[in-house]
């Protein structure tokens, strides 16, 4: 008899292209994940990965075994879920990924009620981006997501994913108190193609985003400063270095000599969304986390 673990452990490697990698996103030692792949080859009789440079690829035999295999994980969860419906139980241990905004301000915030209603539901919290959410989510290695899609910048999502929009978050124009914009009632990208800003790398969506929203004014933004985290973008503003543009969900409260002004032309909106496997779908424990999210 095949071993679930063991192939959940074979499909990881085969994500993530190496079995250190695999291990990361498992939260196993490297030796606990070759050690089930080797089991698993000994279980089925055959090689199931090969050394290619210095990663590892499947085998003919391994990559038949995945595909099926991914097919048998979905059906076991889908009977899980059933079965904890049909005893009306909140239990187990329910993966969330979540970018950091929304874990501030969205996910921190619903985990004491969640916890108070139901004591035998645990949860195991990482943050990620909202691209990567998805991948895990997609693969089995989370069961829930909360990603975020800001007005028309694309984001798959695979169709064995289910949605459900949670909330809408606006974006304010961050400048100094001394600027020139700071007493405005709101400001259009026309109004800021002169200005320097603070903004996430490049390809995140964010920066996306901010792009875009300059799409009318044939202009692009000119990026003075990059930072990941929004805290950062506040801290860059208050040095007189730029202005930002930074969502309302899980933003601090700022210092008094930075301001927030609305923007328009367009309303920089982003839809927060929860993405989980469809075979999950009559889980208990996702319907309390989705409720527990969708109250804040």
């Amino acid at each position: 008899m095949l071993d679930l673990t063991s192939l959940a452990a074979l499909r990881a490697v085969d994500d993530h292209g190496s079995v250190v990698a695999a291990a990361e996103a498992l939260g196993f030692t490297p030796s606990a994940v070759s050690q089930q792949v080797k089991r698993l080859e000994r279980q089925a009789g055959v090689p199931l990965l090969e050394r290619v440079g210095r990663g590892v690829m499947l085998t003919g035999h391994g990559r038949h075994l995945v595909e099926a295999g991914v097919r048998l994980l979905s059906d076991l969860e889908e009977i899980e879920s059933g079965l904890h419906r049909q005893a009306q139980t909140v239990a187990g241990n329910l993966r969330v990924a979540a970018f950091s905004t929304a874990m501030r301000g969205l996910v921190a915030p619903a985990v004491p009620e969640l916890r108070r209603l139901h004591p035998d539901l645990t949860l195991s919290l990482s943050e990620r981006e909202p691209w990567v959410t998805i991948d895990l989510v997609a693969s089995g290695q989370t069961d829930l997501g909360v990603v975020h899609r800001w007005g028309d910048v694309p984001l798959a999502i695979p169709e064995h994913l289910a949605t459900t929009v949670l909330a809408h978050d606006l974006a304010d124009v961050i400048v100094p108190r001394e600027h020139v914009l700071s007493t405005r009632t709101r400001v259009s990208p026309h109004d800021l193609v002169d200005e320097d800003w603070i903004a996430t790398p490049e390809g995140t969506i964010c920066r996306q985003w901010l792009t875009r929203m300059y799409g009318g004014t044939g202009r692009l933004p000119r990026i003075a400063h990059q930072s990941l985290e929004f805290d950062s973008h506040v801290a860059l503003v208050q040095a007189g270095l730029g202005i930002a543009l930074i969502p309302r969900l899980g933003r601090a409260h700022l210092p008094d000599d930075v301001v927030a002004v609305p923007a328009h032309d367009p309303v920089p909106t982003r839809e927060i969304m929860a993405v989980h496997r469809r075979s999950m779908t009559r889980s208990p424990a996702v319907a309390a986390v989705l409720s527990g999210f969708s109250l804040l």
